[in-house]
């Protein structure tokens, strides 16, 4: 962390402030309060003041510049030079994006970061072949399962309209009887509070942000996976910027890593306190339910292995042999 600081503030006194500004536009998918969306607005701010205004970035939260299906395309494209979105959300493009959604592959912060340690090659050098360039990534806590009612097992979701945001999701409500409905992070609290929809699986995060129990009543702790967001910058900009101004960026994204995945942590506890206070009943799923849930996560997994092919199946299997070699 220190050193991390320490890059920031030796680049930043190397970079004299020019005479204007180069002005980054930077769509974000979730509120202003989420904690991605306050580690990114702190990252905007350090590569403002690091770069001396050589760069300014301007967040847009809320999905309030793109919507969070369009915000990856607007940067490959180059309608904005840089962005935030949860990648597994184009798992339609290449399985690959949908490594950290794999059912029950990983239930904790440390074994999604060695996850992460494994995948993270792989993923740059897609993005890099799309035109983006990753600069961090920051993972959500643990997801459980939303609902409007007591689900005991997977019969009792038979039915229920269930919000869905890339292809884990949706498959998931296939196999579980559920009804998958499209709905970005910016549009939760309408849909629940019109019917649109009654379940979703997500942290307590998102749930806590968006005041979910005015419509909902049951969150069920399952720990299905730890799903991440990057925030990417288009790789033409990127290689249009200057070294000191790179060594900066890189300098803000490593302090916005770190920092982003700490809140990812200690938010978990005090989002799924807010769950209770707004009068959810907050607890871990059955045991009958959840070993349903992870037969489905077997199936799931085995399907995107198939899907992602070689790719996929050396990072899982480097996965867990750092998994092995840390017990």
């Amino acid at each position: 962390m220190k050193m991390l600081k320490l890059t920031v503030a030796t680049a930043a006194v190397a970079v004299a402030a020019p005479v204007f500004a180069d002005t980054w536009d930077m769509p974000m998918a979730y509120s202003g309060s989420n904690f991605h969306s306050v580690t990114g607005a702190e990252f905007a701010q350090c590569v403002t003041t690091g770069t001396g205004g050589d760069i300014e970035i301007v967040t847009h939260p809320s999905g309030s510049l793109f919507a969070g299906a369009d915000i990856k395309r607007a940067i490959q494209t180059g309608q904005v030079p840089i962005g935030e979105r949860l990648l597994s959300g184009h798992q339609n493009e290449d399985a690959l994006f949908g490594f950290d959604s794999i059912p029950f592959l990983v239930g904790s912060f440390d074994e999604h970061a060695m996850l992460w340690e494994a995948a993270e090659p792989t993923i740059s050098e897609l993005l890099e072949s799309q035109n983006l360039h990753l600069l961090y990534s920051v993972p959500w806590p643990p997801q459980g399962l939303y609902f409007n009612q007591e689900v005991n097992t997977v019969a009792d979701m038979a039915g229920i309209r269930f919000r869905s945001y890339n292809n884990a999701t949706n498959r998931l409500a296939e196999l579980t009887g559920m009804l998958p409905v499209t709905i970005e992070a910016a549009e939760i609290s309408q849909a629940f509070a019109t019917g649109v929809a009654s379940s979703m699986v997500s942290s307590g995060s998102t749930g806590y942000d968006r005041r979910v129990w005015e419509s909902l009543s049951h969150f069920y702790e399952v720990d299905a996976w730890l799903p991440r967001n990057y925030v990417m910058v288009n790789a033409d900009v990127w290689t249009d910027t200057s070294e000191a101004n790179q060594n900066i960026i890189r300098g803000c994204a490593g302090i916005a890593e770190y920092a982003g995945t700490w809140r990812a942590r200690e938010y978990t506890g005090f989002t799924l306190q807010g769950l209770r206070d707004g009068g959810m009943t907050v607890a871990p799923a059955g045991d009958a339910l959840m070993d349903e849930l992870r037969a489905i996560g077997e199936t799931m997994t085995t399907e995107w292995l198939e899907a992602s092919g070689e790719e996929g199946a050396a990072i899982v299997e480097a996965y867990r042999a750092k998994a092995a070699a840390a017990q």
